[in-house]
């Protein structure tokens, strides 16, 4: 049993989840993760300063993390205390709240039709709003090889592990991991201002994303070209700074058998980054390519574990 809930219950909550996301998507006012980001930036603001980055990087991540997980706990306590029924609904919720899979679709996909109306200025706004990389100046194939390296890296972070920690914790395993990687993405960079500060938000989101990033590859590598996602994640995935993104990409972009990787300017400097995958550059057309390598693979992972929670009720009847 896993915080009171039986495999049968979480895969079941795990369904309610998606499809709560795929009906609604993203909450457009007031959603908790948007909230919590402007919490974050009003810690990080106060306490980001010398001395003592690394201390103050620390206790400012637990400043940020614990009390919406706390809160998060009691409710869910309290609801199983007296209301057992309102305490599943409240797990879905909270997976609902985390999971981003809509929300990639909602996102990405308008890049494509975009760039298939020949609407560069308009794919160069909507790829902004998904990327850190400057997109002023980039053509549609740049836009192109950036939507399907978001769509590839998110399926991870938005998707699969929070699938993942669902299945660990329940409500508040989807939460945590979304929590630590939202402080990832807004604290984890390696520059003058988040070096010290963001180490700590960057190395707790390296472990709680380290299973995670690589049952995703492997979600990749079975949806896609199995034997080109195998090459190149064993190849190109120690090149990558980040021990957990290089893996998902790689394979990612093995399986979609696309050239990735490579070029990219941020804040008006081009770096070049590693290789990724093999084939042709992407093209508008492999967005919508990535995003139902997503998708059936968030499928995959619904069907496995309703599977297994058939499994669990035969053996426990057969008992």
């Amino acid at each position: 049993m896993i915080l009171g809930l039986g495999i049968v219950h979480l895969s079941l909550l795990m369904l309610l989840g998606l499809v709560l996301d795929g009906l609604f998507g993203e909450v457009r006012r007031a959603h908790p993760l948007v909230g919590f980001g402007r919490y974050a930036s009003w810690i990080e603001a106060r306490l980001n300063r010398a001395p003592a980055r690394l201390l103050r990087g620390l206790f400012s991540w637990m400043l940020a993390v614990v009390p919406p997980m706390a809160l998060a706990a009691a409710l869910l306590y309290g609801a199983g205390k007296s209301r057992p029924l309102l305490a599943l609904a409240l797990h879905a919720v909270l997976l609902y709240f985390c999971l981003g899979l809509r929300s990639l679709r909602d996102h990405c996909l308008p890049i494509a039709v975009a760039l298939r109306r020949g609407d560069l200025p308009g794919a160069r706004s909507l790829t902004q709003r998904i990327v850190s990389r400057d997109t002023a100046q980039a053509s549609a194939q740049d836009l192109s090889k950036a939507a399907v390296e978001s769509l590839l890296e998110n399926g991870n972070d938005a998707v699969f592990g929070t699938l993942f920690w669902f299945l660990i914790g329940g409500g508040t395993g989807a939460l945590l991991f979304r929590l630590a990687n939202t402080l990832d993405a807004m604290w984890g960079y390696r520059n003058a201002r988040f070096l010290f500060f963001g180490r700590v938000a960057a190395r707790v989101d390296d472990a709680l994303n380290w299973i995670p990033a690589r049952l995703t590859a492997f979600t990749y590598l079975l949806l896609g070209n199995s034997r080109a996602a195998w090459r190149c994640w064993r190849a190109q995935a120690p090149a990558w700074s980040s021990p957990n993104a290089g893996p998902v990409m790689a394979s990612g972009a093995g399986a979609l058998q696309l050239a990735l990787g490579g070029a990219a300017t941020y804040e008006g400097m081009v770096e070049i980054r590693p290789p990724l995958g093999s084939g042709n550059p992407a093209n508008c057309d492999d967005i919508e390519r990535a995003w139902r390598l997503v998708s059936r693979g968030a499928a995959l992972w619904c069907c496995v574990t309703l599977l297994a929670a058939l499994i669990a009720c035969a053996l426990e009847y057969h008992a």
